[in-house]
């Protein structure tokens, strides 16, 4: 079974050694393993994805090692399976402002075309709480009155709800670098309203609009920790307009149409597993 480890905490000596020595022994097979050192602020980072051995000790027992040699050398491990459960991927979606993203992946996953469950909404700021409440799912606020987001809070609550993916949709904060650690290996879906790498950056339309564009567009990709999505792409749709067209009828249409269509498929190729994230690059799987 395929399984994704992560560990983060204070930087010291040795503390990879542990965790690959025990996977290792039990027989895993290790196909990929990251690591980052940040020493400005003195944080390790370790990333793995293995093949782990059912057979021999169930997920569950893996994790429970793993979190007592975290306890020993002052770290945060996190072990994911997406197969561990007989159930579809359980989705965090968040968001600040625009609700029509949220309610494309809402509607999707009602009608059966998204198979996947919204595990749980939450938000920076308040204004889609009411698209939660209309489908049932529940809400969680992270920000205070300034919409500044509690970060520690935003992790509790996807270990609460045991969260498989992280889906920005049009989340309009930066992640801090130590969440996408311990969410790594393709585990965090981003959408940005613009086409990358062409326009990047928090008013691509405005951009594109002022270099007199007539394509544009929305990326969805996969937010791997210190770098920008360049290989990380899992989907890009564009539209084009008439020259003479409008910067805010250009906007409307690219948030009320592209953006949502663009992230719902990209969500799609995650949960039905057409693509993964394998060493910084979304790959087509086997089974697609």
């Amino acid at each position: 079974m395929q399984v994704t480890i992560t560990a983060v905490g204070p930087d010291n000596r040795g503390l990879a050694d542990p965790i690959v020595h025990y996977v290792t022994g039990a027989g895993a097979n290790i196909y990929e393993i990251q690591m980052y050192d940040r020493d400005s602020e003195h944080l390790f980072a370790m990333m793995l994805r293995l093949d782990w051995p059912t057979e021999v000790e169930p997920v569950d027992v893996l994790r429970k090692r793993l979190d007592e040699i975290g306890r020993l050398k002052g770290l945060s491990i996190r072990t994911w399976a997406r197969d561990e459960h007989q159930r579809p991927p359980r989705l965090a979606i968040c968001t600040t402002y625009r609700p029509e993203i949220s309610l494309a992946l809402l509607r999707n996953i009602r009608d059966g075309r998204l198979k996947a469950q919204a595990a749980v909404m939450l938000g920076n700021r308040e204004a889609c709480r009411n698209v939660a409440e209309q489908f049932e799912v529940p809400w969680e606020s992270i920000g205070d009155g300034n919409g500044k987001p509690d970060n520690d809070k935003f992790v509790e609550i996807l270990d609460r709800y045991e969260v498989d993916y992280i889906v920005l949709a049009r989340y309009m904060q930066i992640l801090p670098p130590r969440l996408c650690w311990e969410f790594a290996g393709g585990r965090i879906i981003n959408l940005h309203h613009g086409l990358l790498p062409s326009f990047p950056g928090f008013r691509p339309y405005h951009d594109a609009y002022s270099h007199h564009m007539l394509t544009y567009g929305a990326t969805a990709h996969f937010i791997v920790p210190e770098l920008d999505a360049g290989n990380q792409i899992i989907n890009q749709t564009a539209f084009t307009v008439l020259p003479g067209t409008p910067l805010n009828d250009i906007i409307r249409q690219g948030e009320s149409d592209n953006e949502p269509t663009c992230l719902v498929e990209a969500v799609r190729r995650v949960v039905d597993r057409e693509v993964e994230l394998h060493f910084h690059r979304v790959v087509r799987t086997a089974r697609s």
